[in-house]
């Protein structure tokens, strides 16, 4: 099933979801590596299935395997880290976010694509999951590279609609 399918059979009350799906895949703002490396990395940071199958069979094509392996490792880091730092900012006792982390993070370091693309991956995934530190975090470091407020919004607004896609597919009556 491609992105467009998956569009499809999205309900009628969700007729927003369906457009703005679409269009994703026109979207010229963000060049063909960025484009799909952010629907693959969304579709895995949904965490549904169908989603996800269908951004694999869609972008298959049009990244190269370091950039898709990226994209899946950018929605997999971020799955646990956002969740972390998201509990040191939440909690109330403020000496959880001076202790070390203590997880294993090397693929920030060494993504094996474009610092800045892996950054915007992992900013997109940070933005559906929830984390304003990592958000903070990773479009500081966008900006440091030169990355500009249109493209990171960009990524967001892929991160909004992917998840909300994934929702309403999944719970579709």
């Amino acid at each position: 099933m491609s992105l467009r399918e998956f569009a499809e059979a999205l309900p009628d009350y969700a007729k927003d979801i369906r457009l703005n799906l679409n269009s994703l895949a026109g979207d010229q703002t963000l060049g063909d590596q960025r484009k799909y490396g952010l629907l693959l990395t969304t579709a895995h940071g949904s965490g549904y299935k169908p989603l996800v199958d269908a951004a694999e069979a869609e972008c298959a094509p049009k990244l190269s395997p370091e950039a898709a392996n990226a994209a899946r490792a950018a929605a997999a880091i971020m799955a646990m880290n956002n969740v972390y730092y998201r509990f040191t900012h939440l909690a109330s006792n403020k000496e959880y976010a001076t202790l070390p982390a203590k997880l294993r993070m090397n693929v920030i370091g060494n993504p094996g694509i474009d610092k800045a693309d892996f950054e915007l991956f992992s900013l997109a995934v940070s933005a559906q999951n929830g984390c304003g530190m990592c958000i903070d975090s990773h479009e500081k470091v966008l900006k440091s590279h030169g990355v500009s407020a249109d493209i990171i919004q960009a990524a967001a607004r892929i991160g909004s609609v992917m998840t909300a896609a994934a929702t309403v597919h999944a719970t579709r009556v």
